[in-house]
């Protein structure tokens, strides 16, 4: 079973060489591959790395051409990756690489995902630590699949559980949740975490925001993405109803109050909920029709199998 660490990295210079070592040790004994993608590094990391993989033929670099986040490095890294197994973390040493061995193990006991969890997380209590929490129950609670720590990048992976569908934004933190919609088996271990000592993070509080953002397209794409309908269709008989219901507030302020319905700001209330509700389940009709329309034109499947048996494979 091949290996394949893909490891984002971006400014980097005084780190790489050490986790490149660290590698080395920790995997002496298992076949693998590293990929570092430099994602558009402004010092001299992707210069170090080249010299690393002209001795190392187990390592293999790629160059962005300018700065694309985190999330287009490790799609990249996906992309050229030729192992079974695809391990994701960081190149800042903070996660350990001692622990991919023990990954390693679990998903030999039948896991697809082996999601780490920094119980002892080694970073500032109020800009990282308690946001991170915070973001944790709240991507737990929508999507259904309760972790930890999402926001650790060191996660193992089984190849099959990552195909089929693309990464934007911030979205490799919730690559746990795109697994699993495809019916992945899911374990969460304990793993080392160490203070960062060279280098600076490049995680603020405005990171938050965007997985909040990207956290509603998840939920959508997991639940509604085939089913569109439900969605903006539900959406839009509540709003109808909900102008009924304002019609007969007003109907009974004009019978019991002698309330003029014209002049009572509910009447406009009333018409805009309609209005947005037929709008609404318009809506719902289009992307019902752009779905099938993505799904057919590419004669890919709306659903996955793990395995089969006596069956020859489509």
């Amino acid at each position: 079973m091949l290996v394949t660490l893909v490891i984002p990295v971006y400014n980097e210079e005084e780190s790489v060489t050490q986790l490149h070592a660290a590698i080395k040790q920790a995997l002496d004994k298992i076949p693998y591959e590293t990929i570092f993608v430099d994602d558009g590094s402004h010092d001299h990391s992707f210069e170090i790395l080249a010299k690393i993989a002209e001795g190392d033929n187990n390592v293999r670099v790629i160059q962005m051409r300018r700065n694309f986040g985190q999330t287009a490095a490790i799609a990249a890294g996906i992309d050229y990756a030729r192992g079974d197994v695809i391990v994701l973390l960081d190149a800042d040493l903070q996660n350990d690489p001692t622990d991919i061995p023990r990954m390693l193990t679990k998903m030999k006991e039948g896991y697809d995902v082996v999601s780490g969890w920094r119980i002892n997380r080694q970073d500032k209590m109020f800009t990282r630590r308690i946001p991170s929490q915070m973001a944790n129950i709240l991507i737990s609670w929508v999507t259904g699949i309760h972790l930890h720590d999402y926001g650790c990048t060191l996660k193992a992976y089984r190849r099959e559980v990552l195909t089929g569908f693309r990464l934007y934004g911030e979205m490799h933190r919730f690559l746990p949740a795109y697994a699993s919609a495809v019916g992945a088996k899911i374990i969460e271990i304990p793993v080392n975490h160490h203070a960062r000592k060279v280098g600076k993070s490049k995680y603020g509080l405005d990171r938050t925001l965007k997985v909040l953002l990207d956290l509603m397209t998840v939920k959508f794409m997991d639940s509604y993405a085939t089913k569109p309908m439900q969605l903006f269709g539900g959406v839009g008989l509540f709003l109808i109803a909900s102008s009924f219901v304002s019609l007969i507030y007003l109907i009974y302020l004009k019978l019991l109050t002698s309330i003029s319905m014209i002049q009572s700001p509910i009447l406009l209330l009333t018409a805009m909920l309609f209005i947005l509700g037929f709008q609404s389940i318009f809506m719902g009709l289009l992307a019902e029709l752009v779905v099938r329309t993505y799904y057919e034109s590419q004669n890919k499947p709306t659903y996955t199998v793990r395995r089969t048996i006596n069956l020859e494979s489509k």
